[in-house]
Formats: C-alpha cells, structure tokens, sequence
C-alpha cells in the first residue's frame, strides 16, 4: 500500500506539470493560428513543414529506465520493433533515438542502428525535452532523415494506457493550429483513485491588426516559433509517458500487495489445516492405545 501511495503522489507531480506547459502551449498555437491567417495566400516555404520522399524514418521511442510496471515498458517495445519491421519491409531506412533505459539495453543487445541515447528520469525538465528537440531537429535539418515519428505512451486511466505513434516533424501547420488537448488529473474517493479528464478546446488564432509592422517577417517568426512547439510537444509527452508509468506502477503495486495478501490466507489456512490433521492424528492414536489396553 505504501508503495502504491508513493506512485500515486508521483502522478500527481507529473499531472501538475502537464498543467504547468499550458499556458505556454496556448500561446504558441494562439500566435501561430494568428500567423498562419495572416500569411493566408502566400508560399509557405519553411523546411520543418516541407515533406520529403521518405527514404530515411527516425523513430523515437519513450520507455522507462525501471521495471516493475507491467506491461509499460515491453509494449512500448514490441510496438517500436513492429513499426521498425514494417518499414524495413517497406524499404526504408530506419534508425532510433532512445529515451530509457530499458528500451536502450533491448535495442542494443539486438544491434539495432542506433543514433541518439537519453535517460527518461521521473521528473522532465524543459531542458531535457531541449536538447531531445535539438537531436531531432539537426538530424531533420541536415538532410540525415526524412521524417520523425514519436512512440509514447498515452496515459488513458490509472488502469489503462495506449501505446501511440505520431509523426513530429516535417510539422502540418493545419495539425497545429486545429489539434485541441486533454488534461488529466488523478482524484481520490474514499481511499479509491480515479482519473478525470477534460477536453481543452482549440487556442483561437491571435487577432495582429492589418497595419501592424513586424519587425521580421511573419514568416521568419514562424520559422522560430516551430522550434518552440517542438520542444513543447517532446516535453508534454515525456510527462504524459511518466505519468503512464506510475500509474502501471501503481497498479502493479496493487495487484503484487492482493496477490501476497492472497498467498499469505492461503498459506495460514494449508498451515491450519495441517495442525488440525496432527491433532486429529494424535487423538486418534490416544483412543486406539487406550481401546488396546482395555
């Protein structure tokens, strides 16, 4: 119980930062929306919204650093190797980035082409989710991939969490302008732990008046905000691939505390009943001895 309890405030420091980047990524879909209007009926040409023939896929996977937490850390695996095979089959070239411990020690017992190692810690930092971004971002730029695709975990309940696999970068500026959000947060009940959720609508488009002077192109500040959302979507979903773990920790928590509270009355109860057979043994003998006697 202990231990369920100390996951469970876990989730919470990770559910209160989720809530922390929200101002943050409101403002970032707000004045991008606001740009993009703006720029309405003009080339975008920015190289992060290009898409490219694909012939080289980078695919991030997000794992844990530590075990006992059910299935969290081999169904993210097995869904990473069935993506990696199915492009290979494809004919593209694939390489990871890894973050954990426990993804890095499977990938590389296979030899298997790996770029770029992070740790997943239990606490992400926007420094962490920076130099992540960073990775991915010059590898793009550079011509050395063709497109990044992100395997998280998508923490649904405290019982239940979805392998998922999204594409982060070359960006679709209709996919961040028009994708709204979900905040979860965990909640007790009587010693019970629940989890709610709330859909977060859209950010509306920042209005910039017609006669407004910018002192760079709204194309350039574009250019400079995709960064930013990057780093802000890395950050999010690392804290949302944590907060999966706890709680498959805490409910692996549980289940071990049921199951050694059902080993232990199982136990007393063969022990009882071994002591009740040596005492009916022993009176047995008694009566026999003294029906012998007489």
């Amino acid at each position: 119980m202990a231990m369920k309890l100390v996951a469970a405030a876990k989730v919470r420091r990770a559910q209160d930062a989720v809530l922390a980047t929200r101002p943050f990524s409101e403002t970032l879909q707000s004045v991008f929306g606001g740009l993009i209007s703006r720029l309405d009926g003009e080339s975008i040409d920015l190289p992060l919204l290009t898409v490219r023939e694909v012939k080289k896929v980078t695919l991030v996977v997000i794992t844990g650093d530590r075990g006992l937490c059910g299935g969290y850390n081999s169904l993210m695996i097995k869904k990473a190797e069935a993506r990696y095979n199915e492009l290979k089959k494809g004919g593209v070239e694939v390489d990871f980035v890894l973050i954990g411990k426990k993804g890095i020690t499977y990938f590389e017992r296979r030899k298997m082409p790996i770029r770029k190692k992070f740790d997943c810690g239990q606490n992400p930092s926007a420094s962490q989710g920076l130099a992540i971004s960073e990775e991915l971002l010059n590898t793009f730029l550079s011509g050395e991939t063709d497109a990044v695709e992100l395997l998280y975990t998508k923490f649904v309940s405290l019982i239940n969490s979805e392998p998922s696999t999204r594409t982060l970068v070359p960006f679709s500026a209709s996919d961040i302008t028009n994708n709204a959000d979900e905040i979860f947060q965990l909640t007790s009940d009587g010693g019970d732990f629940g989890v709610t959720r709330e859909k977060v609508e859209v950010a509306e488009a920042q209005e910039f008046p017609n006669d407004m002077i910018f002192e760079q192109e709204p194309l350039q500040i574009v250019n400079a905000i995709l960064p930013l959302y990057l780093n802000g979507q890395i950050l999010r979903t690392l804290q949302e691939s944590v907060a999966s773990e706890l709680a498959a920790r805490m409910q692996s928590m549980a289940s071990a505390s049921d199951n050694a509270g059902a080993l232990a009355k199982d136990l007393s109860m063969a022990y009882n009943r071994a002591r009740q057979a040596a005492v009916t043994q022993e009176i047995l003998e008694i009566v026999s001895g003294a029906s012998a006697l007489d």
